[in-house]
C-alpha cells in the first residue's frame, strides 16, 4: 500500500514512446467504492512558458498503469496524445 502524496514525487513515463509526461498532480477517485479510477498529470506548456496555459491535462485511467516503482510510474497510453487529454476546468 502507498499513500498518493508518494506518488507525486515519481515521473510518470509512457512505455509507448519512452516520454516523460511530468508528476502526478491529482487522482480521481470513485468514492462509493473507494477506489482511483485515473491519475492526472498537466500538459507541457508551449512557448515562453511564464505566459502561456499549458495543453490540456493528460487524464490517465488507473488500468492503463503498468507499474508503479520506485522513482517513476509506467504507463501504457497512446502516442496520440488527444486520446488521453481533456480540459479541465
Amino acid at each position: 500500500m502507498f499513500k498518493t502524496s508518494d506518488l507525486r514525487v515519481r515521473d510518470v513515463i509512457n512505455v509507448n514512446d519512452g516520454r516523460r509526461l511530468g508528476q502526478m498532480t491529482d487522482i480521481e477517485v470513485d468514492l462509493e467504492g473507494g477506489r482511483i479510477t485515473a491519475i492526472i498529470v498537466p500538459g507541457q506548456a508551449r512557448g515562453f512558458a511564464l505566459f502561456s496555459r499549458p495543453d490540456s491535462d493528460y487524464v490517465i485511467p488507473w488500468e492503463k498503469i503498468v507499474r508503479v516503482g520506485v522513482d517513476v510510474i509506467l504507463v501504457d497510453i497512446p502516442t496520440s496524445p488527444s486520446e488521453t487529454r481533456s480540459r479541465r476546468p
